[in-house]
């Protein structure tokens, strides 16, 4: 039943189609609003294309969290070439600040450090996050 809801799985047998997906589109509604909080300026980014942006990548995919799936559809949208601005800055912040190897939870970088997203150019020194770059809008 959970794989059914969160993952795309098949329905269980005797539950109904057309509750599950209702079921189904209103979780991943849920998911979608908790990301956007977690990454404010990725969905500004996006504007009236987050929600579409966020159900086709997330269909299908079990959830790992706002902050690692929002990582994540950065990751995808800056490997697509379609990261907006505000998003690219976001993550080229997140990048420089933790570590995150797309399996297991970010963990703070104790070394300084210089990522790049989308034209946008950040570094943390001593804990602190400086956008040196902004993206090209």
């Amino acid at each position: 039943m959970v794989a059914a809801l969160v993952a795309g799985g098949t329905p269980p047998p005797g539950f109904a189609a057309g509750p599950l997906a209702a079921a189904r589109l209103a979780l991943l509604r849920k998911r979608a609003g908790e990301v956007a909080r977690r990454w404010p300026r990725l969905a500004a980014g996006l504007g009236d294309a987050w929600w579409d942006t966020f159900r086709r990548w997330a269909d299908g995919r079990p959830g790992s969290g706002p902050l690692r799936d929002g990582w994540d559809l950065a990751r995808t949208l800056r490997d697509r070439g379609t990261l907006p601005a505000p998003g690219a800055e976001e993550l080229a912040e997140r990048e420089a600040a933790d570590r995150y190897d797309g399996r297991t939870a970010p963990r703070p970088r104790r070394l300084p450090a210089v990522a790049r997203a989308g034209g946008a150019v950040a570094v943390q020194v001593a804990g602190r996050v400086r956008l040196l770059r902004a993206a090209q809008r």
